[in-house]
């Protein structure tokens, strides 16, 4: 189980790198501007995708709460949009990109749960 926890962790890196550099170049191709975004944007984005990306990079050293943080900010941003429009924002690319903080946390939950458990044995 020890490795299936490694390697899960190693996917959730890989991803949470991949996803950064995904968001980089939409930024990059997108000809990002700060002026022509609207205050009510800019709280969206402190969630999606700033608050998701800070989860991963904390997740590096700490995936619960890394993990965690993503995890809770992509929720915070769906009921944020939900109400300014009145509808989830559409697609899969939402989910796609933060996965990671799940993975971040389901390996983080999983080595702290075999590290109680092996500790547990060791003083019975």
């Amino acid at each position: 189980m020890k490795k299936f926890i490694s390697v899960l962790g190693w996917i959730a890196r890989g991803w949470s790198l991949l996803s950064l550099f995904i968001l980089f170049l939409f930024i990059v191709g997108e000809g990002f501007s700060l002026s022509r975004i609207a205050p009510r944007e800019w709280v969206g984005m402190c969630f999606f995708p700033i608050g998701v990306m800070a989860g991963f990079i904390i997740a590096w050293r700490r995936k619960i709460i890394g993990g965690s943080i993503s995890i809770i900010s992509l929720v915070i941003f769906y009921f944020y949009m939900l109400s300014l429009s009145g509808l989830f924002p559409k697609g899969f690319a939402f989910y796609v990109i933060s996965a990671p903080g799940l993975l971040f946390l389901i390996c983080g939950l999983l080595t702290r749960y075999y590290e109680r458990k092996i500790t547990a044995q060791s003083v019975a």
